[in-house]
Parts: structure tokens; sequence; C-alpha cells
């Protein structure tokens, strides 16, 4: 059983790792492994994980079971909007409840959020219907998932916000 917690300094190597093998399991399929390790060479750069943890407005979360960390979550709020930047759960914890447990955290996280709002590749159907299981529904299109510029197509989703009872 993980539970979820704000990552410190120290987790970041075990995100990064998270990040880069959940990427090539998840998209090499569809981007093929060198646009994967471009793509996370420079989304998932320690600089970048560093930055995001001191992000104004931003949580950053792990998912940990005491023994090693399974999952992560980003997200930031603007306005009455959270902004779901990354939700991952490594291959191996896949099936469990870390996602939701994660995006439950999210959620509770901002106080006064109205609703999630999150970008998911259109091709990555297992996340699709993870989102859509949790209330999520597609409001939208982009051509750049991720960054301005990316030329990633993805679906937008959102949500309305629903606040976890102790």
């Amino acid at each position: 059983m993980f539970f979820v917690r704000t990552a410190s300094e120290q987790d970041l190597e075990r995100v990064q790792e998270i990040l880069r093998e959940t990427w090539h399991a998840t998209y090499d399929d569809i981007y093929g492994v060198a646009k994967v390790n471009e793509i996370t060479e420079s989304w998932h750069s320690m600089k970048r994980l560093r930055d995001m943890r001191h992000t104004p407005q931003s949580e950053f979360l792990v998912a940990d079971n005491g023994t090693v960390i399974g999952g992560m979550a980003y997200a930031t709020q603007k306005d009455k909007t959270i902004k779901l930047h990354q939700l991952y759960v490594h291959p191996d914890f896949h099936g469990g409840k870390t996602g939701l447990h994660l995006l439950i955290e999210v959620e509770n996280s901002f106080i006064d959020a109205e609703n999630v709002s999150l970008e998911v590749e259109e091709q990555n159907l297992k996340a699709i219907k993870f989102y859509e299981t949790f209330g999520f529904k597609k409001v939208g299109e982009t051509q750049d998932c991720g960054e301005d510029g990316s030329g990633i197509p993805a679906i937008v989703m959102e949500k309305p916000v629903v606040y976890a009872e102790d």
C-alpha cells in the first residue's frame, strides 16, 4: 500500500527513473525510442524536476510504500482550475489504486479549486480510460501537449473537483 506525500529532493532520482521507464513503456510504440529519449531528457531533467518542487501554486507528490516510490503527480493551480501536468505510476504498480490516491491528493491540495484539467496523448487509451473512470470528460484538443511547440497531439479532459472526506 502506498501513501501519498509531498516530494522531497531525495525523491527526485527515483521520480526521474519512474518517468523514464513509464514513458518508454507507454510511448515507445507511438513515438519510437529516440523521440521518447529526447522528450524524457528535456521534460524530466533534474533541473526541471527541481524547478517543479519550487513552483508557486503547485503540488509535487509521490506515492511511497516505505520501501519504494511507485508513482508521482505534479499539478498547478490558476484561478479556480487545477492543471494536472503529470500523473505517472510505474508499470510494476499498475492495476492498484496508486493513481487514484495520487489524483485524490492532487484535488485535496488546492482547497478553492472548482475543476481539474489535463492533457492526455490521444493514443494513450489506458490513461484516457483511467481518467474517464474518475469523471473526466473530453472538452477539447491540443496539438502541443505538455509544452508549447511540442507537436504532440492530445485531448483535453476536465472534471469538477470532488474533495475527499477525512
